[in-house]
């Protein structure tokens, strides 16, 4: 509390705000001063050392909170597990292709990352640093076992992970959990799947834009039609154009 009222003071941010993990606002702070420091700006007497590091815990916290702590598996079906979708369809394309495309390659946040770390549970807790990068290698090995993924020549395939998050050192061995650093690609493929959706749309409850316009429109113009209706009763009825009988009232 002391901390978060510190930073409102300097920062010119509202406390009410700041206390709010999921709204960016603190994270987005640490964010910026972190780009100036690495591109060697003088940063705000208030930034010490001590401040910067408060600032990246919360920002990390923010990060779980948005990703994962609660209901992990249910929002990775919504946000990372997207994206290991995408990325799993892909290595499954790549081993049943005869093309000979040797890499994909996805530009992203550290909110992508984390997200997508969370989503396959090998996430450190720490915040994804610039350059971060997220591999996934897909392995040719020839086997006699039989496979729901043997392509040509009944060869089989793996995964392996592999993260890297400092320049200065190899990229670090992830294992999947429940299979091996060098996991099978059917293997894989099950230990994902629970974070994997068929419908985006319709788990997350978004409504289709275009057929609500479409329904809209369509109950728009019904309406309109019986109005018409209505009025021509209404005209022919009472209107001035309608033809009197002179002999009705004798």
């Amino acid at each position: 509390q002391d901390f978060l009222q510190t930073m409102a003071v300097n920062t010119g941010l509202e406390l009410n705000h700041l206390k709010i993990l999921d709204n960016f606002q603190l994270w987005n702070t640490y964010d910026t001063l972190r780009c100036e420091d690495i591109h060697n700006y003088t940063l705000p007497v208030w930034a010490t050392k001590d401040v910067i590091d408060k600032m990246e815990k919360l920002a990390e916290l923010s990060l779980l909170s948005l990703f994962g702590l609660y209901k992990t598996e249910e929002k990775s079906r919504l946000q990372g597990g997207v994206l290991v979708n995408v990325i799993l369809n892909s290595i499954k394309q790549a081993a049943n292709s005869s093309k000979q495309r040797k890499m994909e390659v996805y530009s992203a946040h550290d909110t992508t990352v984390g997200a997508l770390q969370i989503a396959l549970n090998i996430f450190n807790g720490k915040l994804p640093p610039y350059a971060a990068c997220q591999f996934f290698e897909l392995y040719q090995e020839s086997s006699g076992q039989v496979s729901s993924y043997l392509c040509k020549n009944n060869e089989r395939y793996s995964v392996e992970m592999h993260y890297r998050n400092d320049s200065s050192k190899d990229p670090y061995l992830l294992t999947l959990p429940g299979c091996t650093s060098s996991c099978l690609l059917e293997k894989f493929a099950e230990l994902v799947s629970p974070v994997i959706t068929e419908n985006w749309s319709k788990e997350c409850g978004k409504k289709d834009k275009m057929k609500d316009i479409f329904i809209g429109f369509d109950v728009a113009v019904g309406l309109l039609f019986i109005f018409d209706l209505v009025l021509l009763y209404l005209l022919y009825h009472y209107g001035r154009c309608r033809r009197r009988n002179n002999y009705q009232d004798i």
